[in-house]
């Protein structure tokens, strides 16, 4: 059963904006805190941003805070990732999980992963 489905990724050049798409079945949106990570070649999967269930409050990595905007559309069940002024150095697989704890950046945390679209940005 699959529960989180990214869509939105591909090819950028860098100043670029690209907007990913993490569609979450019913249940999963509706009481799970929902989050960005990413994982580039050779490198730990690290924390990019999350937006909490109940008042959406917004949390990012400081390597992306004032480019990268989380939002949620509760009547599609989506949240989105929109990254402005794109840098080679986010180039990496991007992945949405959920959490059950409001706000977190440890992945150990979300229980709940998409299978991940890629991001690349050129130079």
């Amino acid at each position: 059963q699959v529960q989180l489905v990214e869509s939105g990724g591909g090819l950028v050049q860098a100043g670029g904006s690209l907007r990913l798409s993490c569609a979450a079945s019913g249940r999963v949106f509706s009481n799970h805190a929902l989050g960005w990570f990413r994982q580039a070649p050779g490198k730990e999967r690290e924390f990019v941003a999350t937006i909490t269930w109940t008042y959406a409050n917004t949390y990012y990595a400081d390597s992306v805070k004032g480019r990268f905007t989380i939002s949620r559309d509760n009547a599609k069940n989506t949240v989105y990732l929109q990254m402005s002024s794109l840098e080679p150095e986010d180039t990496a697989v991007y992945y949405c999980a959920a959490s059950r704890v409001a706000g977190s950046r440890w992945f150990d945390e979300y229980s709940i992963w998409g299978q991940g679209t890629q991001v690349t940005v050129s130079s």
